[in-house]
């Protein structure tokens, strides 16, 4: 009987587009819209970052029109906005898993298992890359897009729907756009029982999509929790732009005939930008310690620096508690 092995099954082109596919399926950030593609973003073949220009709004009061006093010009000023790029691998190997493929689409079975755990990982570093740059905002003086009531006595501390309302009320008049928050399990079940949180219906009509006050809940335990203090995120659509590169090798199989009675592996690379809009990577001499950024590095808030108005980036910090410590 002929023995079917990984190299038989992944074609690496064919497998990476449905990695890529699949993981953004599986992601709620993703479906959410909170997490969207930059249009004509050119990821680098070589460095780690990627500069992302834009104009700042236009300055300057309207000008009372009068025969005798020249127009005064003002000028529109172009900044830079700058991501990093993040390279990441995951590699597997078992010495039966040929046999574990014999189903109808054994491709589609292992592109559907990494795809799940590339979602997950990718979660990881957004989460972490939130965690810096919106530490970056809070650490201004006065903070911008954040709201901390965690050290307030007793139940001022918890979250609730006026202290929900106060954070997006960080963004004033922008507070419509936003339309999601990701929040931890505990913090979800908390506002679960206060009623605060609706379900609409999946594509085959089951309640499990929770909302609040119209906003997707994402609900994630990567959330920060440290010592009963929690971390919320609100979002407006595109809060984080998105990109994707091209590793030299995006997947690849190998197998070893003597290691264990015979061995397979299989190695699947992402490039990828997963930036905050408007708030820069500008990190000290010495960062990242290796080519590219690992999650501590990301979660770092002296590795950022706001570049767009306030109010123009769309994401909200809460810290919170879920009860009176």
């Amino acid at each position: 009987m002929a023995t079917t092995v990984l190299s038989d099954v992944i074609v690496p082109e064919v497998f990476r587009d449905y990695v890529i596919e699949r993981t953004a399926e599986l992601s709620a950030f993703w479906q959410s819209g909170i997490v969207a593609p930059v249009a004509d973003l050119d990821l680098p073949s070589g460095g780690g970052t990627v500069n992302m220009p834009f104009w700042q709004d236009l300055t300057g009061d309207d000008q009372v029109l009068d025969t005798g006093t020249d127009l005064n010009v003002e000028k529109v000023t172009a900044q830079r906005d700058v991501a990093v790029l993040n390279a990441r691998a995951l590699v597997y190997g078992a010495t039966d898993l040929a046999a574990a493929l014999a189903g109808d689409d054994p491709m589609g079975a292992v592109g559907d298992l990494i795809a799940d755990k590339w979602a997950r990982r990718m979660q990881t570093a957004m989460i972490q890359t939130l965690n810096g740059a919106m530490g970056a905002l809070a650490a201004e003086a006065p903070p911008v897009n954040t709201l901390n009531i965690s050290a307030l006595a007793g139940d001022a501390a918890v979250i609730d729907g006026e202290s929900l309302i106060d954070a997006g009320g960080t963004l004033g008049d922008a507070e419509r756009g936003l339309t999601a928050l990701a929040v931890h399990s505990a913090t979800e079940r908390l506002l679960r029982k206060q009623g605060l949180i609706d379900y609409l219906p999946d594509d085959e009509g089951k309640p499990v999509i929770a909302t609040y006050m119209g906003r997707r809940v994402i609900i994630d335990d990567g959330m920060p929790n440290a010592g009963g203090v929690f971390t919320t995120y609100l979002f407006g659509p595109g809060a984080i732009g998105y990109g994707e590169g091209n590793p030299k090798v995006p997947a690849e199989t190998q197998r070893s005939a003597l290691t264990n009675g015979g061995e397979e592996y299989l190695v699947s690379r992402r490039h990828f930008v997963l930036h905050p809009r408007g708030i820069a990577w500008t990190p000290d001499a010495g960062v990242p310690a290796l080519d590219t950024p690992s999650n501590a590095e990301l979660a770092d808030a002296d590795n950022w620096t706001r570049r767009y108005e306030a109010k123009n980036i769309r994401i909200v910090r809460f810290v919170h508690r879920i009860a009176a410590a």
